[in-house]
């Protein structure tokens, strides 16, 4: 399983206004074909008096699978534009349905290319990107009166104790970024003077958001 990747914030759209011509990209997270097909579907339905209804979409953090459709526009002119466009901003499972109302002016193969691409680039910016990085669960045991040392340790660490149950002893669940987990774990045992043994639970993905300057530098 990758341990991060970048991916958009939410689903959203955002409208640009190019000569007169009206284009919306609608944009989604998306894991499987089936999910990517029926939002183009609802997309193209919620749009279905436009002139076009493009779209691309990236599948697995290796984007394993790809398509892109130019809808009756000239070939390769839509579809593979916000594919790129998509692919070169790292995003992994993601939709993007670029509707077009024609507006009477012709753009040309090169105007209509930097159209839908910037379409789907303008609308990610407006969206918002997540890193989501994956996190295992920790849960170990300590002794009472050694709580307030190892929470201490946690908050300076900035690591964010996500339960704790008190039975005979104090029982503390944890994430930490899969990279980090062995460091956290050795760390703890150093500090308990190897008192201490891990269980590990489940795993899942935290979502950091990027800004604009941050992402730039992805």
């Amino acid at each position: 399983m990758k341990e991060d990747y970048l991916t958009i914030k939410q689903t959203g759209n955002h409208e640009l206004i190019i000569k007169k011509s009206r284009f919306i990209a609608t944009i989604a997270r998306t894991k499987s074909v089936n999910q990517a097909e029926q939002f183009i579907t609802a997309t193209s339905h919620k749009y279905h008096d436009a002139t076009h209804n493009t779209y691309a979409y990236t599948l697995g953090l290796d984007d394993r699978q790809v398509k892109a459709s130019d809808n009756g526009e000239p070939s390769g002119t839509a579809g593979v534009p916000e594919l790129k466009a998509l692919q070169l901003m790292k995003l992994k499972n993601v939709t993007v349905v670029v509707t077009r109302y024609f507006g009477g002016i012709k753009l040309g193969a090169g105007g209509l290319i930097r159209a839908y691409s910037n379409s789907v680039t303008e609308a990610v910016s407006n969206i918002g990107v997540v890193r989501r990085v994956l996190q295992q669960e920790l849960i170990f045991q300590i002794p009472y009166n050694r709580l307030d040392e190892v929470k201490h340790f946690l908050q300076q660490k900035n690591i964010y104790i996500a339960n704790i149950n008190y039975g005979i002893n104090v029982e503390i669940h944890l994430f930490t970024d899969m990279p980090e987990q062995e460091a956290v774990k050795s760390s703890l045992t150093n500090l308990l003077a190897g008192k201490i043994s891990f269980t590990q639970g489940q795993s899942r993905y935290n979502e950091i958001d990027i800004n604009e300057h941050d992402y730039h530098n992805q």
